[in-house]
């Protein structure tokens, strides 16, 4: 088909054809990022085709996938003449699964590899070493991971391009994120949303996003959605969606180079003059910002047919094109030499094996290069915050459980003043899924918006062009514009309900294995933290019942790699305030806290909070009757409810026993019932055993599924004592109380696990173990009577 460029119908500037040795030049620096990735997937020696090509030449398993890789090639080539062109700070978004071989060779052709990696080397030595490391033991996967300069986007995992595109342009006034998209991306659920995100960019204060759709027209083995729709109804989506499109559709090199080059010419002019009207005109309204759809054959330049049937242009030649191995068609030997010699290497490289100069002058310089650009290396360009005295925002606690208060509506006042520290320029952001209200943090509110871009009516709320809250009711959005933010060297926090943050569970895995892998990677600068705060959690639901309950994010997190995550459960406000600061200052983790949003019985001073967040686990002794002699048994509690009942079964064992001696224990830090050689923030064996005995029963009662406490203490010594009591997936609309009821983590069900487990007490023991039976019947029939819980329960407070 013919190359063509459908314009949007506006009257545009005439732009001038390219010369023929442009075209010329653009298309032998294509030929040369197109031989570099054919020879990153085959071959292990003789790089630029001195010899005949042999068997000895090739990989002994060939992986990578070509079908993208041509098309991303072309696209990397004429994003490099409008850089060079238009001086422009532009970063590249390999969305595509496994685009690998493209972004490598983009910046190994303008030199950064070589740079970050001097091994690699622009000779046909380091040609030699490029080719095998691929998709090689030892070396390097086949999407944009981080080893790829360049790359904030590994694209391992379909759907979240376009989201990471817009968080790292938000607050970024001068950055243009050209972000790829596959078709067979564009069918995932996070990426058909992220369309949207339009709608959340402000032209005056932030960068701007160039979506380039890359309808190539086949999956694995399927065809695309949008490649077999109609042009009409694909261009009435994009329009829908709030975008103009460009179209470049075509086979044919020559033509296709002219069209890509003026469609480019035109999308940037557009992106300029809606900056230039936003930031010195004035004029928000809303744009259509453009974007570019590129239809070119699925696997372009390759083979043409492989065993007489069709390869190019077909899903077949989504992975490996020819299979050439000893056992293969020995024809395929000879098609693969015709292939790589097809795009005349000997013209493109000189007798050193460097790419030649008149071709290497079409790449960008410096910092310019995509490759180099310090906003993909975010750690480059990361502050610290400006963080106010947590101390300032503490609740005054008099004497344990005196006083009730909203953990999250006081840490809400702290993060009112972080956005305020941060907002000129901008560095940090609240981002949330709808809630950020319901999480009780209206505070932040007072000092600044929802940033929002479309309409307006006249009761709406908090809502303004530009603003440092982002909430959109998708989790994949806030997380994956979260992440963009972080990567681009800024700071952040996603609040979410606990139950639904599980939507993000894989993209959560991919950000925690993003930073694993960068912290093996020394030219990688380190980045602010992603921090959750989950709340609105498993024991606060009256109303929501059963959908809304699962504590399992952090069984979920625990998974990854210790270096990289961290879980807290303060058992208060001030323990939520000191945690907070503690996570916004830190650095290369993923940080999950969680805490409620519901007034609730305040336990420590903001001194006495200090102290036992940094210690991250501790024995309360204010709640404790053993006075260091040896207990007979410890009450230990994680998280604020747990801690509640614990300490409502403390009194209870008070109260009726007074000679039974109790040790309470409180963990902030979850990871500290790990070993240290677990974990690094784990517990030394001696100082584990000094908390919990190494023989008395020890009462355990958690936020989450209990199982996670008995994995973090599987190999302690006192583990066989050790009686977890958690969520175990009950409990619907009903009382609060009612909750911990239902999942025997109440302070009656709580006080008898101790009864059961210390024979000593006898006939004393036997009678209070009757009298809490009789307080889980009195209480049931009295929440079904009056549809609340008992006044004991509702006026219960902490008696020293």
């Amino acid at each position: 088909m013919p190359a063509t460029l459908l314009a949007p119908p506006i009257a545009r500037p005439t732009r001038t054809p390219l010369p023929p040795e442009a075209v010329q030049r653009l298309d032998a620096y294509w030929r040369a990022a197109n031989y570099l990735s054919v020879g990153q997937i085959y071959l292990c020696d003789n790089p630029l085709l001195r010899e005949p090509l042999q068997l000895a030449h090739i990989k002994k398993m060939l992986l990578g996938h070509w079908g993208t890789t041509p098309g991303q090639n072309f696209i990397y080539t004429h994003l490099n003449r409008i850089i060079k062109r238009r001086d422009l700070n532009m970063i590249y978004l390999s969305g595509p699964g496994h685009g690998g071989p493209a972004v490598v060779a983009g910046t190994y052709l303008e030199g950064t590899y070589s740079e970050v990696y001097p091994n690699i080397s622009q000779d046909e030595a380091g040609l030699k070493r490029l080719f095998t490391q691929f998709s090689y033991p030892g070396g390097i996967s086949s999407h944009a991971s981080p080893q790829t300069p360049g790359s904030i986007h590994e694209g391992g995992e379909l759907g979240y391009s376009l989201s990471h595109a817009f968080g790292a342009v938000f607050d970024n006034p001068e950055l243009i994120v050209a972000c790829v998209i596959g078709d067979g991306e564009a069918e995932t659920g996070p990426l058909a949303t992220a369309w949207h995100s339009n709608k959340f960019l402000n032209p005056a204060t932030d960068g701007a996003v160039l979506p380039i759709l890359h309808l190539n027209g086949y999956k694995i083995s399927n065809p695309t959605v949008l490649a077999r729709i109609t042009q009409e109804e694909l261009d009435q989506l994009l329009r829908g969606y709030g975008w103009t499109p460009y179209y470049v559709e075509g086979h044919e090199p020559a033509l296709m180079h002219q069209a890509m080059a003026a469609a480019l010419e035109e999308v940037i002019c557009d992106i300029h003059q809606i900056q230039q009207r936003a930031r010195e005109h004035g004029d928000l309204t809303r744009p259509r910002w453009p974007l570019i759809v590129l239809r070119s054959p699925k696997g372009w330049t390759g083979p043409k047919e492989v065993d007489g049937r069709p390869n190019e242009g077909t899903f077949r030649s989504h992975q490996v094109p020819l299979a050439v191995s000893a056992t293969a068609p020995p024809e395929h030997l000879a098609q693969l030499e015709a292939w790589l010699r097809s795009y005349k290497p000997e013209e493109l490289f000189d007798e050193a094996g460097r790419l030649r100069p008149e071709l290497a002058e079409l790449a960008p310089r410096g910092n310019r290069r995509m490759g180099a650009n310090p906003n993909a290396n975010g750690g480059l360009l990361l502050h610290d915050l400006h963080l106010p005295d947590y101390a300032d925002y503490a609740v005054a606690v008099p004497t344990p459980g005196s006083v009730e208060a909203s953990d999250t509506g006081t840490v809400g006042q702290f993060l009112r003043d972080v956005l305020r520290l941060n907002a000129a320029p901008r560095n940090f952001r609240v981002f949330g899924p709808d809630e950020t209200l319901s999480n009780k943090l209206d505070a932040v509110f007072e000092a600044t918006n929802r940033q929002w871009d479309a309409a307006t009516a006249e009761n709406d709320e908090f809502l303004a062009p530009s603003g440092g809250v982002l909430e959109m009711l998708s989790e994949h959005q806030c997380q994956g514009w979260l992440e963009g933010y972080l990567l681009t060297g800024r700071h952040g926090l996603f609040n979410s309900y606990e139950a639904f943050v599980h939507i993000v569970d894989s993209m959560f895995n991919q950000h925690a294995k993003w930073l694993k892998l960068t912290l093996e990677i020394p030219w990688r600068r380190n980045i602010a933290s992603l921090n959750y705060l989950l709340t609105s959690t498993v024991w606060r639901q009256d109303h929501n019942g059963f959908t809304h309950q699962d504590p399992g994010f952090i069984d979920h997190v625990i998974n990854k790699k210790a270096s990289i995550v961290r879980v807290y459960l303060p058992p208060d406000a001030n323990c939520l305030l000191s945690v907070m600061d503690h996570c916004l200052r830190s650095r290369h983790y993923v940080n999950v806290i969680v805490a409620g949003k519901h007034p609730a019985p305040q336990w420590l001073s903001i001194d006495a909070a200090r102290t036992h967040c940094a210690e991250g686990i501790g024995l309360w002794p204010w709640a404790s009757t053993d006075a260091g002699q040896e207990p007979d048994a410890v009450l230990a509690c994680c998280g604020d409810v747990p801690t509640l009942e614990i300490l409502a079964a403390a009194s209870i064992l008070r109260e009726h026993l007074p000679e039974l001696k109790i040790r309470v224990v409180n963990v902030v830090d979850l990871l500290k019932l790990q070993r240290p050689t677990e974990h690094p923030h784990g517990l030394p064996d001696a100082d584990y055993d000094a908390l919990f005995t190494r023989d008395k029963p020890v009462i355990f009662a958690f936020h989450g599924y209990p199982w996670l406490v008995h994995r973090l203490t599987y190999n302690r010594a006192n583990n066989q004592h050790l009686h977890v009591r958690g969520y175990k997936e009950e409990g619907t609309i009903t009382t609060a109380f009612d909750m911990t009821v239902l999942n025997d983590l109440d302070r009656f069900h709580l006080a008898m696990d101790v009864l059961d487990r210390v024979p000593q007490l006898g006939n004393k023991g036997a009678y209070l173990k009757q009298h809490l039976k009789d307080k889980l019947v009195e209480h049931r029939q009295y929440i079904t009577t009056h549809g609340e819980d008992m006044p004991e329960i509702r006026e219960w407070q902490w008696k020293a």
